[in-house]
């Protein structure tokens, strides 16, 4: 049986470095030969953390967001047209994707997100062809999700430019308890990055914080995706609710029984829940201490761009005692 690493089963070795400032050091990524992101990080689509709103201040920083795809075409497309600069939008792969796709194309659509739990699948095959053969082939299309090699190198066969990777990660997700099935996140872009193919690698689950980015990127992540990282600030989707004195969001899975009742009118598999996290400010803030983590993971490696850095970066696995010791752990103190 193997044996599998999560992100907080390793960290990444100190090496020596003659970067004097970080910002000299470029974390930029390519998404395609005319997208490029300053900063790898791209929004969820998820109904509590993208809007065309955030995902307008995300490009502004360098990143970007996909839009959901979790109401109406029409009030997707509408959405789409009034966001600046990179323009991504996920469609399903039953019902009226075709034509939401095609819709989306018109509002200026440069990505299509194919967004499902499970890409690893015969729809998700059909339907990359369908779009091939609607849309063309210059328009960026990311794809999503899978945990293993042989479903990267799968998706990237069947006409996927970019696939996300991570299945029952997410904070918010329940799939590994309800169905059994899944991978740490950080096993699946080990085992992806082997891949031989020029599909770009979007790491999607279980970041918490840019530790776990640098981490993903050193394992072969071209871009991470997050949720609940951005879905407590003020740009984010929602009203702040406050609770004894502190502000909230809600932040919730979409395969949640209160996510899926909203948009589709009933439940199907339930592997997602609902929660209220604390507000996180505006965007910039969170962005800008997230490139700083980033930045700060380079230089200890000493590499001055992402290739270098993945050609350099070294794994050590952590004991539980390590782990504990790798948190501040002051309050345990005293």
């Amino acid at each position: 049986m193997k044996q599998t690493v999560s992100f907080d089963d390793v960290l990444l070795l100190p090496q020596y470095s003659e970067i004097v400032s970080r910002k000299s050091i470029d974390i930029s990524s390519s998404l395609s030969e005319n997208i490029v992101l300053d900063l790898p990080i791209i929004a969820a689509p998820m109904d509590t953390v993208t809007n065309s709103y955030l995902i307008s201040r995300m490009n502004k920083h360098g990143a970007t967001g996909v839009l959901h795809r979790y109401n109406t075409v029409h009030q997707q497309a509408s959405s789409l047209k009034s966001i600046n600069g990179i323009k991504a939008a996920a469609v399903g792969v039953t019902g009226n994707y075709t034509d939401r796709a095609l819709k989306l194309v018109d509002a200026g659509a440069n990505v299509i997100c194919v967004d499902v739990a499970h890409g690893h699948h015969a729809l998700v095959k059909h339907a990359l062809k369908v779009l091939r053969n609607t849309i063309g082939y210059d328009i960026h299309i990311m794809v999503g999700n899978v945990a293993t090699l042989e479903a990267f190198n799968d998706l990237a066969d069947w006409g996927a430019n970019s696939i996300k990777v991570g299945i029952g990660g997410g904070s918010i997700c329940s799939t590994r308890v309800q169905t059994g099935h899944g991978l740490p996140t950080l096993q699946s872009i080990i085992d992806c990055a082997q891949s031989d193919r020029d599909a770009k690698l979007i790491a999607d689950g279980g970041i918490k914080n840019s530790g776990d980015m640098v981490k993903a990127i050193a394992a072969g992540a071209d871009f991470v995706m997050v949720g609940s990282l951005l879905a407590g600030t003020i740009e984010a989707p929602g009203e702040s609710i406050t609770i004894n004195g502190k502000s909230y969001k809600k932040y919730r899975g979409m395969a949640s029984v209160e996510a899926q009742i909203d948009w589709r009118g009933h439940t199907s598999s339930i592997e997602g829940v609902s929660h209220m996290i604390p507000a996180r400010g505006r965007l910039e803030k969170v962005l800008n201490e997230l490139e700083g983590g980033i930045r700060s993971g380079f230089s200890y490696t000493g590499a001055l761009n992402i290739v270098e850095f993945q050609s350099k970066a070294k794994f050590v696995q952590q004991t539980s005692s390590g782990l504990y010791e790798s948190r501040t752990h002051i309050k345990d103190r005293f």
